[in-house]
């Protein structure tokens, strides 16, 4: 007997790495935004929320459009000509005992995670599928499938872009390292959608 388990409506999720170092300008930017920053429920964000539209920060933003792009021509595949441009952007920093709080980006199409300081083997993002049972299941071992929750492992220079609706979160930190990381929205400029079916939308 032939089986086949189809694995349908998959999430992407879209993970790249720098092919650089981060320049002393970058990472002195970095720490001195530390000297302004707003409480988060389990950590702490810049009050600067559009820290990408700094001059410093010019060929970061310049290779995270790169990669936005790449992901809308891999993954969304659109017909017509459309545009990312990304809307806000900020830093998060989370100590030891702090953690990110269960969340998602409304008003952002896809959003995305860079990281400045985050050791492999230690550090990661949660995403979270949200839950709607109408049987509750015990399960002996989990997959793809029966799983509401997955920890991608990062490192310094990982760019995680993923659906701006996915929730994700940052488990409670229990390494006294500095978990440095700049978050960001994106939109899309262009024609979106179809007139016959009544769905068209243009963005300039």
């Amino acid at each position: 007997m032939e089986i086949n388990i189809i694995p349908i409506f998959p999430t992407p999720i879209y993970l790249a790495k720098l092919n650089r170092l981060f320049s002393k300008k970058e990472i002195n930017f970095v720490q001195k935004q530390k000297n302004e920053i707003t409480k988060n429920e389990g950590n702490f964000y810049s009050k600067d929320t559009y820290v990408l539209e700094k001059t410093v920060f010019k060929n970061l933003k310049n290779e995270i459009l790169f990669l936005l792009k790449d992901y809308y021509k891999k993954i969304i595949c659109p017909k017509n000509n459309i545009e990312p441009f990304i809307t806000q952007s900020w830093l998060n920093y989370t100590g030891l005992n702090e953690y990110h709080h269960v969340h998602n980006h409304p008003n952002s199409y896809v959003s995305g995670v860079i990281y400045f300081n985050s050791p492999k083997k230690i550090d990661s993002i949660k995403f979270s599928k949200r839950r709607i049972e109408t049987i509750s299941v015990l399960t002996s071992e989990y997959n793809q499938f029966n799983s509401f929750n997955y920890d991608l492992p990062i490192e310094a220079g990982n760019i995680v872009l993923f659906p701006s609706s996915l929730e994700h979160s940052v488990k409670k930190k229990e390494h006294s390292n500095e978990r440095i990381s700049l978050a960001f929205n994106s939109f899309i400029k262009g024609k979106i959608g179809c007139e016959r079916s009544l769905t068209e939308l243009t963005i300039t």
